[in-house]
């Protein structure tokens, strides 16, 4: 049974870039503020997995990406293992992950009224 099948990400609300010095190893949230690069990063978080069990899972979750030459990252960030891609890889990354069954959550909205 694929373990990937009960996974599921969300992808984190702000931007992050690599911290300056630390490419591959270390990102900082971009500013609300800033410029919107190449280079600005995604964060996927699991919400189906936390601590020890998490890390196993974003590892896969890296490894099927790597899988077909896309470029991430599993890092630390806010305590919890993230996998981060490139941003205009994002659609890519979660067309990939969906085909392994993973779910992604996404936020709702409310309707006007």
């Amino acid at each position: 049974m694929n373990t990937l099948q009960h996974s599921i990400v969300s992808r984190l609300p702000q931007g992050y870039q690599w911290s300056a010095g630390f490419a591959g190893s270390k990102v900082e949230p971009i500013p609300q503020n800033g410029p919107a690069g190449e280079d600005n990063l995604v964060g996927l978080k699991l919400l189906s997995h936390d601590g020890d069990k998490a890390w196993p899972v974003m590892y896969k979750l890296s490894q099927a990406l790597n899988d077909i030459a896309l470029e991430c990252c599993v890092l630390e960030c806010e305590g919890e293992p993230c996998l981060f891609v490139n941003q205009e890889d994002e659609f890519a990354a979660t067309c990939r992950l969906k085909n392994f069954g993973v779910a992604i959550a996404e936020p709702f909205c409310e309707l006007p009224r």
